[in-house]
């Protein structure tokens, strides 16, 4: 079945794996390499063996579609203010233990799927709703990199841009395919040390440092980091000091990075709340290695949530939380009190889509 039609496919073919010498095919999608038997399925859940080949089976069908600011990916140099149009699947492939969209990113049930759309039709909904773009979001985009990408071509027609949310643990050639289609990507990386990521998420940390390294040196995609800081895990001086030195050294001053409060959730209900003061030491931290744009999330913090200018220091956003206060930047992104034009993407400000939340559904028209 082609997908450019309305239909819906049961399964779609999977790009990037290969047949092994005993029998099975790797998937090489990402660096778990799940080997599998006819009927297995990897880690992720939504990638798997049919006979002699590998399909993806959540292709065009959603855990649900919503209009959401685009601060909540988050994303605060990418279009501020407006909308975009957001939706997931099923299925991760990480494991962390603390994750925050259990429901969906664990989901082992393909019933919950309710909604489906083509690619096309995504685009269309998003442009005719007023959405400056689409994202991919809610589970991680890269296990359904296929329907991602198909869709993001079906978007740039159009003229909407896309945004992918994700953990960037994917292999070097899936990597360049899926990023190279990307308008704006916010990349978690849930801490600094691998040891860290091995015991909390069940995966390592050097894959995801050459995402977001590939991200700012190879495409053109923009890029903005969030960390979750989870008391007593990833959230030491030290381990921030290091972070931070890393991002201003292999990234530039200019990505900017989202520190954000964790709440006891899945598999991690016995640790408590990120306190404000953990969110405040941390920006101090990154701001004190040299980043320009440090922000904290999931909080009200009026001075963790403005952007100043980096040319003659006023506040040219103001945010509370995903709501602006005030925007003081032209069209291309220049400050209006000295003309010094900031990193990120721009365009016309026509008035902030605030805290909003609306869902919607997708109809096969």
């Amino acid at each position: 079945m082609n997908a450019r039609d309305d239909m819906i496919e049961t399964t779609h073919p999977a790009q990037w794996w290969h047949q092994l010498d005993d029998g099975r095919i790797q998937c090489d999608l990402c660096p778990r390499d799940c080997k599998l038997h006819d009927g297995q399925r990897g880690l992720c859940f939504v990638r798997a063996r049919e006979g002699d080949a590998m399909v993806l089976t959540t292709y065009g069908r959603s855990s649900g579609f919503c209009i959401d600011p685009i601060e909540k990916k988050p994303l605060n140099h990418f279009l501020p203010g407006s909308s975009v149009f957001s939706f997931g699947t099923a299925g991760c492939n990480l494991a962390c233990k603390f994750c925050q969209n259990w429901d969906i990113s664990k989901s082992r049930e393909m019933d919950r799927l309710m909604d489906q759309a083509s690619p096309e039709r995504i685009a269309q909904v998003a442009r005719q709703s007023g959405c400056a773009s689409v994202a991919f979001t809610y589970n991680d985009p890269v296990i359904f990199a296929e329907y991602a990408m198909d869709t993001a071509d079906a978007c740039h027609a159009l003229g909407v841009k896309t945004v992918a949310v994700t953990a960037g643990y994917i292999h070097a050639q899936p990597r360049r395919a899926f990023f190279g289609k990307m308008d704006a990507a916010n990349v978690d990386l849930k801490g600094f040390t691998d040891g860290f990521y091995f015991r909390q998420t069940g995966a390592h940390l050097a894959p995801v440092l050459d995402t977001l390294q590939h991200i700012v040196h190879e495409t053109g995609c923009w890029l903005e980091i969030t960390t979750l800081l989870i008391p007593g895990h990833n959230d030491s001086d030290a381990e921030l000091a290091a972070m931070t030195r890393w991002i201003a050294d292999h990234l530039g001053r200019d990505v900017p990075l989202h520190f954000t409060a964790f709440h006891p959730d899945y598999k991690m209900t016995d640790v408590q709340r990120t306190p404000a003061a953990t969110l405040t030491r941390a920006r101090r931290i990154a701001l004190d290695a040299g980043l320009r744009y440090v922000y904290t999330g999931n909080v009200h913090d009026a001075e963790g949530g403005t952007t100043l200018c980096p040319g003659c220091g006023e506040p040219v956003i103001e945010r509370d939380w995903h709501r602006i206060l005030r925007y003081d930047l032209d069209d291309t992104g220049r400050c209006v009190h000295c003309a010094t034009a900031l990193p990120g993407r721009y365009g016309r400000f026509e008035g902030a889509f605030g805290r909003r939340r609306i869902p919607m559904r997708v109809a096969m028209a």
